[in-house]
């Protein structure tokens, strides 16, 4: 019976992929593995432990990594400060409560904003003083009072136990639009693909770019809810009409699927990110191929890899911003 039981859930997790559940199926069977413990620690040259959970990694006088390297997903959140504010980039999944090593670093008054709404990244729980999102309208129209409840597949948080959250959101901040922190000014860019909502914050004058998991040292994700090929490519064009070969791209993961032992901040670079552009456009064309059938894997160099749906439902078209596929 158990041998039955497992040949049927198999064959309903192919199904699911072969169809338009199969995200349903994919993360509820992910929540059976159930929270996954703390990894042990590691010294982490440059970092400095705040406690037994958080380290500190300084960038510069004002910019600092916040690293929970002992969450298996090794997420990376920034703080970005100026002279009036700051903004808070990310969250974590809320294994602990970030807003202390905020204020370990600064006093200033902070506006937290999500790379995109994934449950490894809001924070779950936590409440902010000032929360911002990017400015979409499909987002804008699910607001109520300022209210925003977020949805299973935007969230996927099932997968660990957390619950969809609701999100009280204080700003809007327009694609395209700066946001001025006193003497320190930050772009803000959609670069969807990973997610409908992927944002990436830019300090064109420091060098450097904050891109969540749009673009991360190892995996690329495209095959997760509401990612798609042509918004991956678009977010890397908008990307590299705002950077340059010297800027610095900061990233939420580390590579998950590296050897043990990584240490450091997860940066990437502006070359990196000009041969995924010219990879995208390959795999349209059909002139580059990739291993596997779910997910396929291509191949982009030896820093990075995308992840992507099966041809048959790569999208290549552009998103309507009013109501997600």
């Amino acid at each position: 019976m158990k041998t039955l039981t497992s040949i049927l859930f198999v064959l309903l997790i192919l199904l699911a992929i072969a169809f338009s559940n199969r995200w349903w199926v994919l993360t509820h069977a992910m929540a059976l593995v159930g929270t996954p413990e703390l990894l042990d620690a590691q010294d982490e040259p440059g970092g400095i432990w705040f406690d037994d959970y958080y380290t500190i990694f300084r960038i510069d006088e004002s910019t600092y990594a916040i690293g929970e390297t002992l969450y298996w997903q090794a997420n990376f959140n920034y703080l970005i400060l100026g002279e009036d504010h700051a903004i808070l980039f990310d969250a974590g999944p809320g294994v602990r409560d970030i807003r202390p090593v905020v204020r370990s670093i600064t006093d200033l008054p902070y506006t937290f904003i999500p790379s995109h709404l994934h449950y490894d990244h809001v924070g779950n729980g936590i409440e902010f003083d000032r929360v911002a999102l990017l400015d979409l309208p499909y987002l804008r129209n699910r607001t109520v009072n300022g209210k925003l409840s977020l949805n299973l597949y935007e969230h996927l948080g099932v997968s660990e136990g957390y619950e969809e959250p609701t999100l009280s959101i204080d700003e809007w901040w327009a694609p395209g639009s700066t946001v001025d922190l006193g003497d320190r000014s930050i772009r803000v860019l959609h670069t969807a693909g990973h997610t409908l909502n992927s944002v990436t914050l830019v300090d064109e004058t420091a060098g450097y770019a904050f891109t969540g998991d749009f673009f991360v040292p190892g995996t690329l994700l495209e095959m997760v809810p509401y990612g798609g090929m042509g918004d991956y490519l678009e977010g890397v064009q908008t990307l590299l009409e705002f950077t340059d070969a010297d800027t610095r791209l900061f990233g939420a993961h580390r590579d998950l699927l590296a050897e043990e032992g990584q240490t450091g901040i997860p940066e990437t670079n502006w070359q990196d990110l000009e041969e995924t552009r010219q990879a995208l456009l390959d795999i349209q064309a059909g002139e580059l191929s990739g291993r596997g059938i779910f997910p396929v894997i291509y191949t982009i160099n030896d820093n990075i890899a995308l992840w992507a749906n099966p041809p048959w439902l790569q999208e290549w078209s552009k998103s309507n911003l009013t109501e997600p596929r």
